[in-house]
C-alpha cells in the first residue's frame, strides 16, 4: 500500500474553502498541480482529472463522499479492486476564520504494489495542491 498526504493551516473560513475546492471548471485558474477537471464535482458523479505531472493522461474518478464544508473523497481504479485509489479532503475549522485542510490518498489493490512502482511520485504536486488552496482561499479573504 502507497500512501500520500500533506496537510496546511488556511486563513480563510471552512465554506470559502468548500466552495474553491469544489469548483471543477476553475482548478487550472488557482492550482498548480492540476491541468484540468472535467466533470462536476458532485456526490456520484464521475470526473476525470488531468494533473500537470501527467498532463496527457486522465484520471477517471468518482466523488463517493461528500459532506459540505467537510470532506470529499474520489474513488478511482480498475474494476474487482485490483487496483485503487481512494483521496480524501478534509476540512476542519480552527475558529477565527481558520481551517486545517488535509489530502490523503491510499493506493492499493492486488497489482498496488506493481502498478505504483510506475507512477510518479506525487509528494511535491499533494503539496502544490495544498499551497495552491491556501493562496487562493487567503487572496479572496483579504478582498
Amino acid at each position: 500500500m502507497k500512501t500520500y498526504n500533506v496537510a496546511v493551516t488556511i486563513n480563510a473560513d471552512v465554506d470559502r474553502i468548500w466552495s474553491i475546492l469544489t469548483h471543477s471548471s476553475k482548478y487550472a485558474e488557482w492550482n498548480a498541480s492540476v491541468e484540468k477537471i472535467e466533470g462536476d464535482i458532485a456526490l456520484g458523479q464521475k470526473i476525470k482529472v488531468y494533473a500537470k505531472i501527467t498532463p496527457d493522461r486522465a484520471f477517471p474518478v468518482k466523488v463517493v463522499e461528500l459532506i459540505p464544508s467537510r470532506k470529499m473523497v474520489w474513488l478511482g481504479g480498475m474494476p474487482l479492486g485490483l487496483f485503487k485509489g481512494i483521496r480524501t479532503f478534509t476540512l476542519e475549522s480552527k475558529g477565527a476564520g481558520t481551517a486545517e485542510f488535509l489530502m490523503h490518498e491510499v493506493f492499493s489493490g492486488l497489482l498496488a504494489p506493481l502498478i505504483t512502482r510506475f507512477m510518479p511520485d506525487l509528494t511535491d504536486s499533494f503539496h502544490q495542491f495544498a499551497h495552491s488552496l491556501k493562496r487562493k482561499a487567503e487572496s479572496m479573504a483579504e478582498k
